[in-house]
């Protein structure tokens, strides 16, 4: 195939530049000289023109909005109409996925009533204009269906690429039918449909594994994740979505009109109030008081969340636009809200004044605005006033039951409080903690009834066993303690009972006892998001129920889409579940809003490692090395990658480093190096040590690698786990 270039005339085009490039040749921008409008122009290879010239043939006769249009054919090209977009890409806002969905409908619909069956349906084949509408591409597999009973055997565009028993298409979107190469009708289309429905409302592919033959296995035989959206889009998912095309809908005309029905219906995202709270900003001369702003957020954050049908975005993701120029329509989209409120703070000796608006993300135009000018200890009656005035903006009704006595504390406890939260959300780094401690043990000094501080002091240790800084017996007695002295003061407090239930489990191994207080600290409706995240992470995944704590985990984060802690335990949960393939979307996800956040770049080198991809994991484990320097795990891989790429030399210091493995995370890091270079007779030997030090992360860090060696069971019993734990 020649090159083209540039400037090139082909025939009445003149060549702009090139687009892209697939398997199948590649696609030009390009100017029509007669007409004077840009065109796409599909330049073919060879062995793939004639079946190119079927497709242009056939769908040159469909004129539909939502479908990009052929306009001509030459021997190996095709031109098309350019449209300038982006690929769709979940999660959308509610409202915007069923706009969307119900104009990809109406695409298919006509598609199909000239007897065309699309084949290859998925997002990466519809494209988003820049005025928000969805275009539908690329129908290279497409087919003719001949007049005939249903089941029948079609004719198809492309002679000898689709008889009965080849399948052809993508294996994430495609159908049961399609997945065991039988013969597929209109109703393939509708369940490929489904697929792209599920992944805009969620941002997540309905199956996924392994390997391609996996995903087709899963397509076949499994029913996915529960998805959190409204009830009558669910319906219309798990109908698209049934493993016999007699039991989906039939046309995508009862598809197109379902989809209708349920926005006119206002079953979609008007009847679940959504909000994110931007940090409010700091007004005050002394730009230290940034954190008070922070936390009178955080409170609104928190008093929102028990509203019953009001849906909130969490801290981590609320915040993570801080000094960012991002408009308003983008962080509604990205956090999936309608509504932001944003303020600002001001304070001056004793007075203080905040500013709060209410806005709609999709116009910006204020909903509600209010200005408070009070004494600093009427803080806590602020919160709850401009929580009222929320709520009743969006004609919700707060709990009409009188709320639990809540303690008041001190102001000057709350302050050292709110320092050392902000220490923690702005990255409790090591060199941090000690300032982190003393702020908690202030408050708690100052105010010795102050629950939250005292349950706070006790993340402060177990923090300290799980980024391997400390021994675990050294402070997890200390973390006991602390949850203990909090639920003195308050024996309902749901953080206290669910630090207490991570300490039970993960350092005395008794999942029973830690059972019974992640259902205390789970007791109050609605649930915390982060509590159901911390229950499926901590426990459900060591315990062996895998598929539940992916669940737990996944719902936790839908309020908080940009908390990349989460989402990279999230990625370490589906590596315990087998889903390679979402692992590793997970991680490089996390890594393109932060390249180098140092966890996910140590479990993405871990998961190239355990595919034999020995270089490209020691890339991505230097860099994790260079971040956190002081992590053994992270120090026994990057020293078993060194051996396996041919540097054994290089790895010498490395393990002189962990030394006996009596330092803290130093077996772990043992355990690691072992079993990447193979050996895991010895990676078994140092996992007792490990299991021994109660090394909290080890089923969810090392249970992939020792899970499959007969020394597993073993290991299992040493943590009173059963032998398919995290299995």
């Amino acid at each position: 195939m020649t090159a083209w270039r540039a400037g090139e005339q082909l025939g009445p085009y003149e060549l702009i530049g090139a687009i892209g490039a697939g398997g199948m040749g590649e696609v030009w921008k390009a100017r029509d000289t007669r007409l004077g409008r840009v065109v796409a122009i599909k330049r073919l290879k060879s062995e793939h023109a004639e079946r190119f010239q079927r497709e242009a043939r056939a769908i040159a006769a469909l004129n539909h909005p939502h479908i990009c249009q052929i306009y001509d054919a030459g021997v190996d090209y095709l031109v098309m109409e350019h449209v300038e977009g982006k690929p769709l890409k979940g999660p959308l806002l509610v409202d915007d996925a069923v706009r969307l969905a119900i104009q990809i409908a109406g695409a298919l619909e006509e598609a199909h009533s000239k007897g065309i069956i699309h084949r290859d349906l998925k997002p990466g084949n519809i494209l988003i204009t820049r005025k928000g509408e969805a275009k539908l591409l690329d129908f290279g597999l497409a087919k003719l269906e001949e007049p005939g009973p249903r089941g029948d055997t079609f004719s198809t565009l492309t002679v000898g690429l689709t008889e009965a028993g080849v399948v052809v298409g993508t294996v994430a979107y495609m159908s049961p039918e399609q997945a065991q190469g039988l013969a597929v009708d209109t109703r393939s289309d509708i369940f490929s449909f489904g697929l792209v429905l599920y992944e805009m409302l969620s941002g997540k592919r309905a199956f996924s594994g392994d390997t391609p033959m996996a995903t087709l296995a899963a397509i076949v035989k499994d029913e996915p994740a529960p998805l959190a959206a409204p009830e009558a889009l669910e319906r219309i998912v798990r109908r698209c979505l049934a493993k016999q095309a007699t039991q989906r809908f039939q046309t995508m005309a009862e598809v197109r009109k379902a989809l209708e029905q349920a926005g006119q219906a206002g079953s979609v995202s008007q009847q679940q109030p959504s909000i994110a709270v931007l940090p409010f900003a700091n007004m005050s001369a002394d730009k230290e008081n940034e954190y008070f702003g922070d936390g009178l957020a955080e409170e609104i954050i928190n008093v929102l969340a028990n509203v019953p049908g009001m849906k909130v975005t969490a801290r981590t993701s609320s915040f993570f636009f801080r000094g960012k120029d991002v408009e308003f329509g983008e962080i509604g989209r990205r956090l999936n809200v309608e509504h932001i409120l944003e303020g600002s703070v001001r304070r001056a000796g004793n007075r203080i004044r905040v500013t709060a608006q209410l806005i709609k993300a999709a116009d910006g135009f204020h909903v509600w605005s209010e200005r408070y000018d009070r004494e600093l200890t009427d803080i806590f009656a602020i919160q709850d006033e401009i929580t009222r005035a929320i709520a009743a903006a969006l004609q919700m009704k707060l709990s009409p039951e009188p709320a639990a006595q809540r303690h008041v504390p001190a102001l000057r406890a709350y302050e050292a409080y709110l320092k050392a939260r902000d220490l923690w959300f702005n990255g409790a780094r090591p060199e941090l903690l000690p300032r982190f401690k003393e702020l908690l043990e202030r408050a708690i000094e100052l105010d010795p009834k102050f629950a939250l501080a005292h349950s706070f002091l006790g993340i402060y240790y177990t923090m300290q066993a799980s980024l391997s800084l400390k021994l675990a017996r050294e402070v997890v007695p200390l973390a006991l303690a602390a949850e203990q002295a909090a639920l003195r003061v308050d024996p309902s407090l749901a953080e206290a009972h669910a630090i207490l239930a991570v300490c039970i489990g993960g350092y005395e191994y008794d999942w029973a006892g830690a059972e019974r207080h992640w259902r205390l600290a789970m007791a109050r409706e609605p649930a915390s998001r982060d509590i159901r995240f911390w229950y499926g992470n901590h426990h459900l995944l060591p315990i062996g129920r895998t598929a539940e704590a992916v669940e737990a985990m996944e719902w936790g984060l839908q309020g908080d889409p940009l908390n990349l802690m989460y989402r990279w335990l999230l990625a370490r949960g589906l590596r315990l579940a087998g889903r390679l393939d979402d692992v590793e979307a997970e991680l490089r996800a996390v890594l393109e809003i932060d390249e180098n956040y140092p966890h996910a770049l140590a479990t993405l080198g871990s998961i190239c490692a355990q595919q034999g991809r020995f270089e490209e994991a020691l890339t991505v484990t230097r860099k994790a090395n260079a971040v956190m320097p002081w992590s053994n795990p992270v120090i026994g891989q990057l020293a078993a990658l060194l051996v396996r790429t041919g540097a054994a030399s290089q790895a010498d210091h490395l393990i002189e480093k962990l030394g006996p493995g009596t330092a803290p995370g130093a077996a772990s890091g043992l355990v690691i190096f072992h079993a990447v270079c193979g050996d895991l007779d010895r990676a078994a030997k140092w996992a007792e040590l490990a299991i021994e030090q109660r090394d909290m992360p080890f089923v969810q860090n090392l249970g992939p690698f020792l899970q499959p060696t007969p020394w597993w069971p073993a290991l299992a019993k040493l943590m009173n786990l059963p032998e398919t734990a995290a299995a």
